[in-house]
């Protein structure tokens, strides 16, 4: 299974810059750069859905691989929230989002959580391959750190010992749930070539 170029389907810049850094042994091509400007609807009930969705889209409508990944974060004091919900939390971007889960979090007296990511390969001929990563974590009271994107400068990663947001770059990199996701696909894609 040789891959020289996979489309990254996704129009977050911060999550590509990650794929980029992370992903060893194909040039990664953000899809707007291919051709790819549609808005893809996550219809799916899990991460995993989510990240085949688009992947299947994009792959389809390019003729070539592409990857995509969905992720989010799950916080145990709401039930698993905002999960798969985590970009369209408050409907009105990263910051407002941030704003809210700390307003849901006010009383809250358990405040682990965990970014979870799942990413999906998906190839024109329908043959597709998932990678999966999580890592923990708690919720701060405030943001902490001016790295990152997302919910970065609210979780404290039990890894580092500091917020994601207070993280360079390689530090979350090592780490981080898409970290884990792209190395857990990285294997596969490896086995396969060896079978």
């Amino acid at each position: 299974m040789e891959i020289s170029e996979l489309i990254a389907a996704s129009g977050n810049e911060g999550k590509i810059r990650e794929i980029q850094k992370i992903f060893k042994g194909a040039r990664i091509i953000p899809m707007h750069e291919a051709g790819f400007n549609e808005e893809i609807e996550e219809t799916g009930s899990s991460f995993r859905e989510n990240a085949l969705i688009k992947a299947k889209a994009v792959s389809r409508a390019l003729g070539k691989p592409a990857l995509a990944d969905d992720s989010g974060l799950c916080v145990d004091f709401l039930g698993g929230a905002p999960g798969i919900y985590s970009a369209r939390f408050s409907g009105e971007g990263e910051k407002a989002n941030r704003e809210l889960l700390l307003r849901r979090m006010k009383d809250a007296h358990d405040r682990s959580a965990h970014f979870e990511c799942a990413v999906c390969l998906y190839f024109p001929d329908g043959r597709m391959l998932f990678g999966v990563g999580r890592t923990d974590g708690h919720i701060l009271e405030q943001e902490c750190g001016k790295h990152g994107f997302g919910y970065d400068s609210l979780f404290y990663s039990d890894d580092l010992s500091k917020s994601f947001g207070e993280a360079t770059e390689r530090e979350k990199n090592k780490v981080s749930h898409r970290a884990r996701a792209l190395k857990d696909l990285m294997e596969k894609i490896a086995l396969l070539k060896q079978s």
